[in-house]
């Protein structure tokens, strides 16, 4: 993806199955718990040499931009939508890079590399910024958009007091989210992407989801591949009035 200020730079989601397959996102810890983080399940460690996309999406400055795109996107986007509804919005207090298990803390909780969570107690998202920049360097800058997105939303979860016996109704709806967030965002013209990207956003996002078998209702549960997809571009297609927050 590109910010509407920099157009033409880059602007496609090529093999994004790879980096969600890496980084599904999951709950920590169960829902309603004080202080959980929400997050990514530890992925497996890539083997071998990192390979870099072809359209230049590999310079720690690049990836550094795009993370503070997408926050600044996203508290833009969730701003707006507070200001309609007649709301103060109270953005998220920090986006936090971290490189080593317990340096980042939730709760008394330590945060393990190879993740992103956000943490209710302290209102922050972190992210292990070695892991994120390595999934930025195969796949492109729209893993940090849907990462950002997603971890955001568990935020606006919180400040809306959403609460949900079950971890899968959660993650599904911070899909949902994402997705009516980034729709919005490109509808306004602040994020482009070009033709096609759609589809193979529509493919890496079938490309996650629970293991076969996994109750829909065991802690950590995100759904299927097929309810993630659904449940993504619901949201993008009909934004927010399709996730079941009113």
């Amino acid at each position: 993806m590109a910010a509407g200020e920099r157009q033409g730079r880059r602007g496609r989601f090529i093999g994004l199955a790879v980096a969600l397959v890496a980084a599904a996102a999951c709950m920590v810890d169960p829902v309603g718990q004080p202080g959980a983080p929400t997050g990514q399940r530890d992925p497996a460690s890539p083997s071998g040499e990192v390979t870099t996309r072809a359209d230049g999406t590999d310079t720690v400055e690049e990836f550094q931009e795009d993370v503070e795109t997408a926050r600044r996107t996203a508290e833009r986007y969730w701003a707006a939508q507070f200001e309609a509804s007649g709301s103060s919005f109270r953005p998220i207090r920090r986006v936090i890079a971290y490189q080593r298990d317990g340096e980042v803390s939730c709760g008394g909780q330590e945060v393990p590399r190879n993740n992103a969570v956000y943490c209710t107690l302290s209102d922050f998202i972190a992210y292990d910024i070695n892991w994120s920049f390595g999934a930025f360097r195969q796949v492109g800058d729209a893993f940090v958009y849907y990462l950002i997105g997603h971890e955001y939303a568990h935020g606006i979860q919180t400040r809306l007091g959403v609460q949900y016996n079950f971890t899968i109704q959660q993650e599904l709806q911070a899909d949902c989210m994402a997705g009516a967030y980034l729709g919005g965002v490109v509808e306004a013209g602040w994020l482009t992407l070009d033709e096609g990207d759609l589809d193979e956003f529509r493919e890496g996002l079938l490309a996650v989801g629970d293991d076969p078998g996994q109750p829909w209702f065991a802690e950590g549960s995100h759904g299927t591949p097929e309810q993630r997809a659904e449940a993504f571009f619901r949201g993008y297609e009909r934004s927010l009035s399709a996730c079941g927050l009113s």
